[in-house]
């Protein structure tokens, strides 16, 4: 018996990595105890995603409600499947700037200190497997922002001529740069897989990502950026634009292209390694991009405000470079862009976000749009 043990399993990433090894014939350990909803409100709940995926796995997915921070639970599940467990997909976080800040405490305890948990109770019971970590962007800290940037029309870009034209790689420094305290928490799990790799030669990878999306994030407005421009402009929602005139621009990665590299990673496992995951310069927008696109995929406008102040640790211009890991696996590549994962998005959640009548009145729209 082969077992991938996912984290957050419930969540975007978790869920999409649950369902994709089960396919692959693996026995998938699930660990959700919807923090999501408790972090961003009902709205960002994720039991719908558990039905989702028990009913896609059946009997090859078991379920399990545990708190990551909870140590002496995690070493008991990973002392009953012990080396039966080939695979490890850490996504389980607290995934916020603002909340961070809120609770500080149990941002750390769960980003940093669950993460710790996870890596001791793999070294102790299952030292061989794949340990795969959602790392984020944000370890770079603001240090993207002092790049040369030229503002157009409706994005910011960077100089033609700069060493990142084709997207920010890995030898960008972490150091001396303003994090958030959430940024923070990330960089002291991300260094922490490392060094168990380096430490104790385990197989472990950071992945970090810029935007990870896809149709089944619960959306909501502190995390989950494209979604959640969607789900407002479906809905009648008033969306905040926050900073930097709508024209910071992010890079997208949809969840099962992330999937894939992961899957191209548990083939082949490395020790101690870092990659930057993203849409790179075949997937990416601005804020005000975003918005164009979600308004002429659902037929009607978004009402949206702006706000002057960005929000701390937050970048301009992110696009990072896939470069360092498509050498390592060549194999893979991308197949999702902005537009078509708005698309997947849309389509995927008509009756679940257009509740009371919303749906009828953005086809009504949309059909008087239609030459």
């Amino acid at each position: 018996m082969s077992i991938a043990l996912v984290t957050g399993s419930a969540g975007l990433i978790g869920s999409e990595a649950a369902t994709y090894f089960g396919n692959l014939g693996l026995d998938v350990v699930g660990i959700d105890n919807d923090m999501r909803k408790q972090f961003f409100g009902e709205e960002a709940s994720t039991k719908w995603n558990v039905q989702r995926v028990s009913d896609s796995l059946g009997g090859r997915y078991r379920h399990y409600d545990i708190d990551i921070r909870d140590r002496d639970a995690i070493m008991k599940l990973f002392g009953e499947y012990g080396s039966d467990i080939a695979v490890i997909i850490h996504t389980a976080a607290q995934p916020s700037h603002d909340w961070a800040a809120r609770e500080p405490f149990t941002d750390f305890d769960i980003n940093a200190t669950g993460t710790l948990n996870l890596l001791e109770a793999t070294r102790l019971h299952a030292p061989s497997a794949t340990f795969i970590f959602t790392s984020t962007n944000k370890v770079y800290g603001d240090t993207p922002n002092a790049l040369p940037l030229n503002e157009l029309e409706k994005r910011y870009e960077i100089d033609a001529d700069h060493t990142y034209v084709n997207g920010i790689r890995e030898d960008m420094s972490i150091d001396q740069c303003l994090h958030s305290l959430f940024g923070a928490s990330k960089v002291a799990a991300d260094v922490l897989v490392q060094e168990y790799g380096r430490y104790f030669g385990m197989y472990t990878s950071c992945f970090r990502g810029g935007t990870l999306t896809g149709p089944k994030h619960s959306a909501t407005q502190l995390h989950g950026f494209l979604g959640y421009v969607m789900r407002c402009t479906m809905t009648g929602t008033p969306y905040t634009i926050f900073g930097y005139k709508g024209k910071q621009v992010r890079d997208a990665i949809h969840s099962n292209d992330l999937i894939r590299a992961f899957h191209e990673v548990f083939k082949a496992p490395r020790i101690a390694e870092v990659y930057n995951i993203g849409g790179g310069r075949f997937s990416n927008c601005s804020v005000l991009e975003a918005i164009d696109t979600s308004q002429e995929i659902a037929g009607r406008e978004l009402s949206w405000s702006y706000s002057d102040q960005n929000r701390i640790g937050d970048h301009i211009w992110w696009i990072g470079d896939n470069g360092r890991f498509e050498s390592h696996y060549p194999g893979w590549k991308m197949e999702y862009n902005v537009e078509r994962i708005l698309n997947e998005i849309y389509d995927a959640n008509r009756d679940r976000w257009t509740a009371c009548g919303q749906l009828e009145s953005a086809t009504s729209l949309a059909s008087s749009l239609t030459p």
